[in-house]
């Protein structure tokens, strides 16, 4: 407690700042407001107290060094503790921000470039340990966990159908009435069906269910078992002997390189069913000629073109998934930033695997 002299108004050196008892955290705001209240010159009076921390020793250094005042009463550990308080009271150097310029664009581009070799040396690492995994699992059957891979499956697929069906079914109708507006200025309105029998079956049927699953199950992977890395359970599980690869990884990578090509699938026949019903609609074009015009112009090279494409880019999703899952430590927050690097990481090297097929189909002359 902190109390005023009541007879310093009258005293010709000026006013008395009596502190009693504790001068600390808990009364620096009161005491800060007392001691404002004063007029120069101000005396304080420490000579009542019983305890002062570092928050008081500084009210009391700063009440010395802006207004001048003296200190009286101090006992010899009060006194240690404001000469230590004074020494701390020094000029803090801040260096500015640098501003921006081509040396610090180059740095963070050479930083992004560092941060993207580390995750890409990380990711071919987990790759391994997902090849340990597997070659554990057939050398002991026993040991693969059936139960997950099928829920996965329902997790993965079957819940996944709604979405990507109708996604596909109006991919289909822009590819239609795109098509059939740019082809309309040449007269050449029945080579609309071309154009949605290729693009979909060949590449878009695919790309977009990859995209979709990334979003949809890579990001739940991530987000899943960074959870569990949290919550220590990971940590529990290789306590008691279980591999997490085994047990949370592979589940997850086996199913969605089983459904992707499902999926895939899936998505070809809903994008071609909503091109069908437009071209009938719009152009006139009866549903048995669009069929017939499909299977001449479409190759079968396109099918397994898209089909062959679907489980690895479902590895992919699976794996970067599961990777930034694993990755995760600290807090709540990092497992948003870990599914929202998922997500990125996998549409990303989807995109990049899908021009690779490209250049590659197109070289073996499945074109």
């Amino acid at each position: 407690m902190a109390d005023l002299d009541p007879n310093a108004a009258d005293r010709p050196d000026g006013s008395v700042y009596r502190a009693v008892g504790a001068l600390t955290i808990t009364r620096a705001a009161t005491t800060q407001r007392e001691i404002e209240t004063l007029p120069d010159p101000l005396t304080i009076d420490l000579s009542a107290i019983e305890r002062m921390d570092t928050v008081g020793a500084w009210l009391v250094y700063r009440t010395v060094r802006d207004r001048g005042a003296k200190v009286v009463g101090a006992s010899r550990d009060e006194v240690s503790l404001l000469h230590q308080v004074a020494e701390f009271d020094a000029p803090t150097r801040v260096r500015p921000e640098e501003a921006g310029g081509f040396k610090q664009g180059l740095g963070e581009i050479g930083g992004w470039v560092a941060e993207t070799g580390r995750t890409m040396v990380g990711l071919v690492g987990f790759f391994g340990a997902v090849l340990i995994g597997f070659a554990n699992v057939i050398r002991r059957p026993k040991r693969f966990r059936l139960n997950a891979v099928v829920q996965r499956f329902d997790v993965v697929g079957v819940r996944a159908l709604g979405i990507i069906g109708l996604m596909s079914f109006l991919i289909g109708i822009v590819i239609a009435q795109q098509g059939s507006v740019q082809l309309e200025q040449f007269g050449a309105e029945i080579y609309t069906i071309n154009l949605i029998g290729r693009i979909t079956v060949r590449e878009l049927g695919t790309l977009m269910t990859a995209i979709m699953v990334a979003g949809r199950s890579g990001s739940a992977f991530a987000a899943q078992i960074g959870t569990m890395k949290i919550t220590e359970e990971i940590d529990a599980m290789r306590t008691i002997g279980v591999s997490p690869i085994e047990a949370l990884v592979l589940p997850r990578m086996l199913s969605a390189i089983i459904m992707m090509p499902l999926l895939a699938f899936w998505a070809m026949l809903m994008s071609l069913i909503g091109g069908g019903i437009f071209v009938w609609l719009d152009l006139g074009i009866p549903l048995i000629t669009y069929v017939q015009r499909l299977q001449e112009v479409t190759p079968i090279t396109d099918l397994w073109v898209g089909l062959i494409k679907a489980p690895v880019f479902g590895f992919i999703i699976a794996l970067s998934g599961c990777f930034q899952g694993m990755l995760v430590q600290g807090n709540s927050e990092e497992v948003g930033l870990r599914t929202t690097t998922a997500v990125v990481q996998s549409i990303f090297l989807v995109i990049v695997l899908d021009a690779v097929f490209a250049v590659f189909f197109s070289s073996i002359g499945w074109r």
